[in-house]
């Protein structure tokens, strides 16, 4: 299945399903399509048992440059109320939700720059693959906007309170190395194999045990907010409920028979 619209290009390929930012004369900067078309497949892809992993990256040299500033100057929405807008911001921010919190991995190819609210979409993602040409920067500060698209939350819990101020006070652009030793990256990859790099990635992702993956993606989720006797007590039921799993009995025969597994999402 291809779907394409002028902004965002979006495909499903053995269990893979990808969201391409197209707009790359403008750095990918986000627009109404790609909420409008986006959000709806990303809510269906939540659900469709036919994929099973998310990658979400950019067309050219870069990953996506946030907001259109250029159309932010141009007043578009200066006739709406202020609660119009919130209700707005509201609605694109599903964007991320649904990212973050979906059943299966989602993954950020971060093909180059991710600034602002691209930055915040690549950190809604499970995992973050990067380019070595890539770089990041929270932005918000230099066109005096608070921030959005959930970055705080990431920010704070990876790199504890004064290290996300200051990478929202200061907006500085942030090396993919340096990205990679603060641990917003996974892992760096050279641009001239790094389409290979996330095509074997999210392979992995797509072939492996689904349900068992949904359950981490929750319980992690959980630890942010919850304590330690609470995870203790939730990890028993997921560890019950997956060992009852079609996808456990086949993992368990082929550690036996020392052959790789082969999960079907049961």
């Amino acid at each position: 299945m291809t779907t394409e619209t002028q902004d965002l290009i979006i495909t499903k390929e053995n269990g893979v399903a990808t969201l391409r930012f197209n707009r790359p004369d403008a750095m990918n900067a986000l627009t109404p399509a790609m909420f409008e078309v986006g959000i709806p497949a990303l809510e269906e892809m939540a659900s469709d048992n036919d994929v099973r992993c998310v990658v979400v990256t950019g067309t050219g040299r870069a990953f996506c440059a946030g907001g259109d500033v250029k159309a932010m100057n141009a007043g578009r929405m200066e006739e709406m109320t202020t609660e119009m807008k919130v209700n707005r911001q509201l609605g694109i921010h599903r964007l991320s939700g649904i990212l973050n919190s979906m059943p299966k991995p989602t993954i950020a190819a971060v093909n180059g720059v991710a600034a602002g609210a691209g930055f915040s979409i690549a950190l809604a993602c499970d995992l973050r693959i990067a380019s070595d040409k890539a770089r990041f920067t929270t932005a918000f500060a230099k066109v005096g906007f608070a921030g959005d698209f959930g970055i705080t939350w990431p920010l704070v819990r990876t790199l504890g309170e004064a290290k996300a101020k200051e990478l929202l006070f200061l907006s500085e652009m942030v090396s993919v190395e340096e990205a990679h030793r603060l641990g917003l990256v996974n892992k760096i990859v050279p641009a001239d194999e790094f389409d290979a790099a996330v095509s074997d990635l999210s392979g992995k992702l797509a072939s492996g045990a689904s349900l068992a993956y949904r359950y981490m993606k929750e319980n992690v989720r959980l630890s942010s907010t919850e304590n330690y006797q609470t995870l203790l007590e939730r990890e028993a039921f997921t560890q019950i409920y997956t060992g009852e799993t079609e996808d456990h009995k086949e993992g368990a025969r082929a550690f036996v028979e020392k052959r790789a597994p082969v999960f079907k999402g049961r």
